[in-house]
């Protein structure tokens, strides 16, 4: 089992900026990828922003620019630097992991941090 700790959600003004970080502890083999997802009220979880080991990046449409994902392999940890953020930011956001080999892996999900964009 992998446990997924997530910090740094709260509540920011309009155009500011807030940082996600996301540490993956316990039982891991190795990790493929990191990610973070979001949902709002009423609507489907979407992909924020995704980064895999080998440094490959991918972002949701609406966060290009502004999003910024990154890793840092020796504390298998993600980060999400989150700038201009908007009211429709507003999600609990969650923290994906891709952990395993080439044949097989196993996704772990983290309980999600609240941000809210209001002024």
């Amino acid at each position: 089992q992998v446990q997924l700790a997530e910090s740094g959600g709260g509540l920011v003004q309009p155009g500011g900026s807030l940082r996600l970080s996301c540490a993956a502890s316990g039982n891991i083999y190795s990790i493929n990828a990191m990610a973070w997802h979001r949902q709002a009220p009423g609507k489907k979880r979407e992909l924020v922003a995704l980064i895999t080991s080998d440094g490959t990046t991918k972002y949701g449409d609406s966060v290009k620019g502004r999003f910024a994902i990154s890793m840092e392999d020796t504390k298998n940890t993600v980060y999400l630097q989150m700038n201009n953020l908007k009211p429709e930011d507003t999600a609990t956001y969650f923290c994906y992991v891709e952990d395993g080999g080439t044949a097989w892996s196993y996704d772990y999900w983290g309980q999600g941090t609240q941000v809210t964009v209001s002024s």
